[in-house]
């Protein structure tokens, strides 16, 4: 597999990620909080119940849009700005 077609997948993945709206809630609130939330604190920000929000954050995870990371018995997430860059610079500037 060429470097092209492993770029053209993650695109796919990251397309198919942002193509919710309550995915791209999630990101908005992250990129405007400006910093790491829990997940319970962007599911009542963005109006989601927990269980969907657990399907929106895995999905939103596996696409390398965000990072999760978990303390005792709370999860936190954060965007990966790095992905953004690389992959749809100026996006985040959008929302």
């Amino acid at each position: 597999m060429t470097m092209k077609q492993t770029d053209d997948q993650i695109r796919a993945q990251i397309f198919k990620a942002l193509s919710d709206e309550s995915r791209l809630a999630i990101i908005r609130t992250l990129y405007y909080s400006g910093k790491e939330l829990s997940c319970g604190e962007v599911g009542e920000k963005c109006n989601i119940v927990k269980t969907t929000a657990s399907y929106h954050f895995k999905t939103l995870r596996e696409a390398g849009l965000t990072a999760t990371r978990k303390d005792s018995r709370t999860k936190y997430v954060s965007l990966r700005e790095d992905t953004f860059q690389t992959y749809l610079p100026g996006f985040l500037e959008t929302l």
